[in-house]
């Protein structure tokens, strides 16, 4: 079993940040300090170190550091999956004429393709105070987030997801045109259907799998298990049918829509809607109608039980990032916690602004001061 582990991460003009270097060998690293001194944008680096936008799903050119030139980098010697590597992501300096920014990805100071490739080192999980609404919230949210845990056991998935976005893009766009070319029509449909398959059968593994690993938890985890299920016609007809199948249907169904979906100006079926549903185990009641604390301990319990899921289907136990976890827990939950996550075997980065919270972990983690954009060992 691999454990993913970061010994050195290294910014350079990344929000508040000019330039900070931290190096480690601990598998608990806290990162103390008052509000806005910078405690999340470290995390957030770290986050850029996986496919996607970061735990905050920022655009690249947000995160440069705004005293800087336009460009950012954040890089870390890793030890992964293949041993040792040096990852490295950024932007360049933008261009006078350019419109976009384009993010460059190094492995071992090699250019590689994609962020997807820094999945054959790390694997990824993460928690922050923005999830607390998840439960509240829209379902494109729970569906980000589940996709989100979806990414951490293959890393292809985002890449198909937003494959399947641009699809579906070209297709309303197409059919803005009332004389639009059928033909055309149907190859793109075509295409939407495969890779609308291709993502609902991931989620779908995914559901079922996390599913089992939260009910074999439920009597010995400290916090409150969770029923988990997606709805979406698709995930839930792949259970019973084959991918061809799901597939033939769907590309039928998006066929007989043209004009009501022409009329809503999108495309109104398919994974791109789906959501995830979540029962509050001990009182079998929604997620929703639990209190906020009960959220928040129910989220901690689901995304432990998925660094497990992750470690069990991949081999790769992932670095966990948690934001502001201890904040609103209780010494008893504060203490669970701890030990859950001595449990799992990971490398933990957390963020806190009392390290009085951090108390009853002092002998064992590695604690540092954040101020003013620096980031320095407490002695």
């Amino acid at each position: 079993m691999t454990v993913s582990r970061i010994q050195r991460l290294s910014l350079t003009h990344f929000r508040s940040y000019r330039a900070a270097s931290v190096r480690t060998d601990a598998d608990l690293v806290v990162l103390a300090g008052p509000n806005g001194a910078g405690k999340t944008n470290c995390l957030e680096a770290i986050s850029f170190l996986s496919p996607g936008r970061g735990l905050r799903r920022a655009t690249l050119d947000d995160v440069a550091d705004n005293e800087g030139d336009g460009s950012w980098a954040v890089s870390a010697e890793v030890e992964g999956a293949l041993g040792l590597a040096t990852l490295g992501t950024g932007i360049d300096p933008p261009a006078p004429d350019a419109t976009t920014n384009t993010r460059r990805c190094r492995i071992d100071r090699e250019p590689v393709s994609s962020a997807a490739h820094f999945g054959d080192h790390l694997r990824m999980v993460w928690l922050t105070p923005a999830m607390d609404g998840l439960f509240m919230g829209a379902a494109s949210e729970r569906r980000r987030f589940f996709d989100r845990l979806v990414l951490a056991l293959d890393s292809d998935h985002n890449g198909r997801v937003s494959a399947l976005e641009r699809s579906l893009r070209s297709r309303n766009r197409l059919l803005e045109d009332r004389n639009f070319d059928t033909h055309w029509c149907d190859a793109i449909e075509r295409e939407t259907a495969e890779l609308a398959v291709a993502v609902a059968a991931m989620r779908g593994e995914t559901v079922k799998r996390l599913s089992a690993t939260l009910a074999a938890r439920e009597a010995t985890s400290p916090f409150p298990t969770a029923r988990i299920s997606l709805d979406g016609w698709m995930e839930n007809a792949l259970l019973t049918l084959s991918a061809t199948e799901v597939e033939d249907r769907y590309r039928e169904r998006l066929r007989e829509n043209r004009a009501r979906d022409a009329a809503a100006g999108r495309t109104l079926d398919g994974p791109h809607l789906t959501d995830l549903e979540v029962i509050y185990a001990p009182k079998n009641s929604p997620a929703r109608d639990a209190s906020t604390g009960e959220q928040k301990a129910l989220l901690i319990g689901l995304v432990i039980a998925h660094a497990g899921l992750v470690t069990e289907m991949t081999g790769i136990t992932p670095l966990l990032l948690l934001d502001e976890v201890v904040a609103h827990l209780d010494p008893d939950r504060r203490t669970a916690l701890f030990d859950a996550l001595a449990q799992l075997g990971a490398q933990v980065w957390m963020t806190g602004a009392d390290p009085a919270a951090f108390a009853g972990v002092t002998q064992s983690a590695e604690i540092f001061r954040v101020e003013a954009g620096k980031v320095e060992r407490r002695t």
